[in-house]
């Protein structure tokens, strides 16, 4: 078995299109246990969620869809428009999405470094006690919105309207211990600076 890594847990963010899965992957094949809180969040909206019920009974019948899970071009909309849903999603989602992530991360082995997958994290606030590093992947807004054009057929109103609702590129630099800048780069590169990161915080690359 490895040793210990030097740092057991670290939080991986940034905007959308930003590139973030990828930086998530790449970790993952060095040895990381990735903890995606977007997919945490998949599970418990989908049809009979845990979430279900309360979203159902503090947004009704139109924010679930015909199969059962939350209804996310709905519910997207709304909380575009309405600061005080988007807040009263948050507080039903954001404890849930906690708990599920601590008890992932109660299953990490104890030689691999745990990554949390936050595309929220300088929002939701309260991961700063629960990592000892913030790992953030930044690009130009422009390349975000040509990336998630390209990728989710979104227009680019769409993706800024997305953009606009996230934290600052200046607020998620603010928290980082790190920052890849991941505009222009090639895969090869980006691997690299992950790697470079790797042995800076984590240890020796892996075999």
């Amino acid at each position: 078995m490895s040793a210990a890594p030097t740092i057991r847990k670290i939080g991986l963010t940034g905007g959308i299109g930003s590139g973030k899965s990828t930086v998530a992957n790449l970790l993952r094949d060095l040895g990381a246990w990735v903890i995606d809180s977007d997919a945490v969040a998949h599970e418990l909206t989908a049809p009979g969620g845990a979430a279900i019920p309360a979203i159902a009974e503090r947004f009704g019948a139109a924010a679930i869809d015909a199969s059962g899970a939350l209804d996310r071009a709905h519910m997207r909309e709304r909380v575009f428009a309405d600061p005080d849903a988007r807040k009263a999603l948050e507080a039903i989602l954001h404890p849930m999405i906690g708990v599920a992530t601590q008890a992932e991360a109660d299953r990490a082995p104890a030689d691999a470094p745990i990554v949390f997958d936050v595309p929220l994290l300088v929002e939701s606030r309260h991961w700063a006690g629960r990592v000892e590093r913030v790992l953030v992947v930044d690009c130009a807004e422009a390349t975000q919105v040509q990336r998630v054009m390209q990728r989710n057929g979104w227009t680019a109103e769409a993706v800024e309207r997305v953009i606009a609702q996230q934290a600052s590129r200046s607020a998620r630099r603010a928290v980082a211990d790190a920052v890849i800048y991941n505009d222009g780069l090639t895969l090869a590169q980006l691997q690299a600076q992950v790697r470079s990161l790797w042995q800076a915080w984590i240890g020796p690359l892996p075999p």
